[in-house]
């Protein structure tokens, strides 16, 4: 029997005590996303509906299939910035005629739907998820193009945006255009390069410059339906393969472009799985506020696996580190997940050896993180931890199977990397809100650069100013304490979103199942070397 036997006791104060902790903090995640789903307020909200027309996601409420799941992505996007909290676009992947497609829409009530740093970097990843994943990308379009007073750091990085439509349609990926209003100057370009382009009758305005543009650069009088209208690309310049009479309209013929697609899923869904044997809402109850406190990855396993079944690999070898076989939504899959913490040589040559097999048998990687890093010492360093680590990274960062990384506590030094971190280009990472990254932990970081900062002061011959020392050991530890936060991080886009971890089962299985999209990659060229 494989099936995880938990020993969570869900009647201790403990539990009640992390449960109460984890509470507040999805609380506040809760209070975020509102932020994002607001748009640009209540003034904006109310003059955007008073021209008849649709907020963002409930034009993709209506786009998706009835009742199917919309996984959204970097909802937190620009979180902690001068820009508002969603970075006036939203982002995801939904079922579209039986098809998983990503989406993104404009949202037109911030600021036009104009494109500031964050947006460019929250379509530049939906996108990299359509190509990686193999998924029709569909973009909702409505945007007043550049936001002008940070175009420094838009306008050069920006073009990687149309580079990327051309790519995707190259790679067989097909790309769609909604146009619901504006999409002027460079934003001209995404229904120009899309395959299929539909745009709203009367609301549609496609052009590289506006009238006012047109009359300063060529003298020029001209209108927004002679220069760039719906009817104009329709029935004179051919941009518009459909001409819809109303935003309703454009989205049924959305649809309809997808079910004509004819997409065929490499590998067929799975059967109906059975769900794990212990309750999802225990998860809440798992891991300390103090993440210096190990826990128990195995509880949240079985909380998260079909029918709590998992087939642990090398149990009693680098107990640091567990490894083992599952599936979820009926999805096999490898597990590494951090035990207690910090990783050892053993732990280390434990993952590249287990990554390997899942290479082997093509099964994807799903990394749990709680780690503190790798193990520094005299003794450590004596028996080849960084050879050691060194091969868990080179493991990762080889393996051809798709990857999915939920960060659940701490992910600080190189176990970041090792635990296949973003800069590993996992297929997708999502973090739960109890979780913190950064190079080390706040008061170890402050305590190396008053160390160095002593010897220093020391080779120098001057007097240690040990006041001065308190004073930035105080302000580092908080600003790193505020810089490795789930929010601060999630909003910088080193992440994928910031979940409740009882929708962990869920969000796997939408991830797994979009994954199922993309062709096989292949095995590398070895055979699996034992560790």
């Amino acid at each position: 029997m494989t099936a995880l036997v938990s020993r969570l006791d869900t009647s201790s104060g403990e539990y009640g005590a992390r449960r109460a902790a984890m509470l507040t903090k999805i609380a506040e995640l809760e209070a975020e996303h509102a932020k994002a789903v607001a748009g640009g307020g209540p003034k904006y909200v109310d003059r955007h509906r008073e021209r008849g027309k649709l907020l963002a996601r409930e034009r993709i409420e209506l786009l998706v299939d009835p009742d199917s799941p919309f996984l959204e992505l970097s909802p937190l996007a620009a979180w902690g910035t001068e820009f508002p909290v969603g970075a006036s676009v939203v982002t995801g992947i939904g079922v579209i005629e039986g098809v998983e497609c990503v989406v993104t829409a404009s949202d037109p009530t911030v600021r036009g739907g104009a494109s500031n740093p964050w947006t460019l970097r929250k379509t530049l990843r939906a996108a990299d998820i359509a190509l990686e994943n193999r998924l029709p990308y569909v973009n909702l379009v409505e945007s007043g193009g550049a936001d002008l007073p940070s175009q420094k750091e838009i306008f050069i990085p920006g073009g990687r945006v149309f580079r990327d439509l051309t790519r995707l349609s190259a790679a067989g990926v097909p790309t769609i255009a909604l146009v619901f209003g504006n999409s002027t100057a460079g934003g001209a370009y995404v229904p120009g390069m899309s395959d299929h382009v539909v745009m709203v009758r009367e609301r549609a305005k496609v052009f590289l410059g506006g009238p006012p543009l047109v009359k300063m650069a060529t003298g020029e009088e001209s209108d927004d339906e002679s220069l760039g209208g719906a009817e104009m690309h329709a029935r004179t310049s051919g941009l518009a393969d459909h001409l819809a009479a109303d935003e309703h309209d454009a989205l049924r013929i959305g649809r309809r472009i997808v079910r004509r697609l004819n997409r065929r899923r490499p590998v067929p869904s799975p059967a109906v799985a059975p769900p794990p044997l212990y309750d999802e809402d225990e998860l809440l109850g798992i891991v300390p506020e103090d993440l210096k406190i190990p826990f128990d990855p195995r509880e949240v396993i079985a909380r998260v696996v079909d029918g709590s079944d998992f087939d642990e690999v090398k149990p009693l070898y680098g107990p640091s580190l567990v490894t083992g076989w599952a599936a979820v939504h009926g999805h096999p899959i490898g597990i590494l997940a951090n035990a207690r913490g910090v990783l050892f040589g053993e732990e280390a040559q434990k993952a590249a050896q287990f990554i390997q097999l899942a290479d082997q048998t093509r099964t994807p990687l799903v990394f749990l993180q709680n780690t503190t890093g790798y193990m520094v010492g005299r003794d450590y360093e004596q028996s080849g931890i960084i050879k050691h680590g060194a091969m868990m990274i080179n493991a990762v960062s080889n393996s051809t199977v798709p990857h999915i990384t939920i960060v659940m506590g701490a992910s600080y030094g190189a176990g970041n990397y090792g635990m296949c971190g973003r800069a590993y280009d996992p297929r997708f990472l999502f973090t739960w809100p109890s979780a913190k990254s950064a190079v080390m932990g706040p008061a170890q970081l402050a305590g190396v650069m008053s160390i160095v900062g002593r010897a220093a002061a020391e080779a120098r011959g001057q007097e240690y100013d040990e006041e001065a020392d308190a004073a930035m050991r105080q302000a580092v530890e908080a600003q790193i304490e505020a810089e490795s936060l789930a929010f601060f991080l999630s909003g910088r886009l080193y992440d994928d979103g910031v979940i409740d971890p009882r929708d962990t089962r869920t969000v796997l299985g939408l991830c797994l199942s979009a994954i199922g999209n993309a062709p096989d990659a292949g095995r590398a060229g070895y055979g699996v070397f034992r560790m």
